[in-house]
């Protein structure tokens, strides 16, 4: 089979490029094409990769600075030569699903989510901090968009989703149908459980939407120690809010984020998210997840099995939850066992079988 991949951008480090190992752990030959690219952002194992990135690539500052390029996106995707393959496969949270493929060719698309900055735009903006006066230069440029955006699903052979919530706004927004296939959890880089220690934990980009905000505000009220690894833009001003007992330890190596998990009383996973990894690397770890309600969390999360939910996107229902941890007792078996439904092995074999299967199409 005769395989390419493409993904929306490489210029970042975080779940969507987890997926993309994965899969190119699966085909280690299929060169990958992508928008823009940004080695020095990425793993060292990157820069040995087929990697071909569109002309927006040389663009200047457009490593660091992409949004003020989104309107040229469509045009960069549309500019890629993807002739002579059996199969295309994007993993897409926005235009990669865009490619033009030839007739015989069939394309995959294994969507993250369709784009939030579009289908998702005032709570996305509101969140995103943008002015009054960007948002309305900003309005025509996003019209444009969401109408080439759903044109392009158009385009797709076969839709994949994430999650069940990505299911229905693929649904929604594409009028489409999608199969499930949940992203790959490397559980098995998790020994066993340890003994737990008296703190809660975050592990997160530290951004608007990922609302860890929530985590802090909910903290400084409850006076509880809290540790968040991560960085990003938002770390100053978390910072400048939180009180005493919440720590930022900044970027860890894999190996200590996995201690740290190993050994905190609970997970915290307070935004809305299309999946979620981290919660159930923590489940992988031994240890419960306390949650938002919503998104991928559902799909995950067995309410007082493997974790609680709060219901209300604010920092007193976050509390409350905190607060009810203790008339519960979770399983440290139990969580690693259900953990293991989400591993890498499983999503290789439920990939492999739909790329197998869209092989036999171009060969009929």
């Amino acid at each position: 089979m005769r395989l390419a991949i493409v993904c929306s951008w490489l210029n970042q480090y975080g779940g969507a490029e987890r997926v993309l190992e994965a899969v190119h752990d699966m085909h280690p030959q299929a060169p990958i094409y992508t928008s823009i690219y940004r080695p020095q952002a990425l793993p060292e194992r990157y820069r040995s990769w087929d990697i071909r990135p569109s002309f927006l690539n040389r663009l200047p500052f457009i490593q660091r600075f992409h949004q003020p390029y989104l309107p040229l996106y469509p045009l960069g995707f549309e500019s890629l030569d993807l002739r002579g393959y059996d199969v295309v496969l994007s993993l897409t949270s926005a235009f990669a699903h865009g490619v033009l493929t030839p007739a015989e060719t069939q394309h995959v698309c294994y969507c993250l989510t369709p784009a939030r900055f579009l289908w998702s735009y005032h709570s996305y903006i509101e969140r995103e901090g943008v002015g009054r006066l960007a948002r309305v230069g900003l309005a025509p440029f996003l019209k444009s968009l969401r109408q080439w955006d759903r044109l392009a699903a158009d385009r797709v052979d076969q839709f994949i989703a994430i999650s069940r919530t990505v299911q229905r706004r693929i649904r929604k927004y594409y009028q489409r149908e999608a199969q499930i296939i949940y992203p790959p959890v490397d559980t098995g880089r998790f020994v066993g459980p340890a003994e737990p220690e008296d703190y809660f934990l975050v592990v997160s980009r530290l951004i608007p939407y990922k609302r860890i905000d929530l985590a802090v505000r909910a903290f400084n009220e409850l006076g509880l120690p809290l540790r968040i690894i991560g960085e990003g833009r938002d770390r100053a001003a978390l910072q400048a809010m939180a009180r005493q007992n919440i720590q930022f330890l900044g970027h860890l190596p894999d190996k200590e984020v996995n201690e740290q998990m190993a050994r905190c009383r609970a997970f915290l996973f307070p935004g809305e998210e299309d999946f979620g990894i981290a919660p159930i690397e923590a489940m992988a770890a031994g240890r419960p997840v306390i949650a938002y309600g919503a998104g991928g969390a559902l799909d995950s999360i067995e309410e007082g099995v493997t974790g609680l939910f709060f219901r209300e996107p604010t920092p007193n229902s976050l509390a409350e939850a905190v607060r009810r941890l203790d008339e519960h007792r979770f399983d440290p078996g139990t969580l690693r066992q259900h953990a293991q439904r989400f591993g890498v092995a499983r999503f290789r074999r439920e990939l492999a079988e739909v790329l197998e299967q869209a092989y036999e199409r171009t060969r009929a």
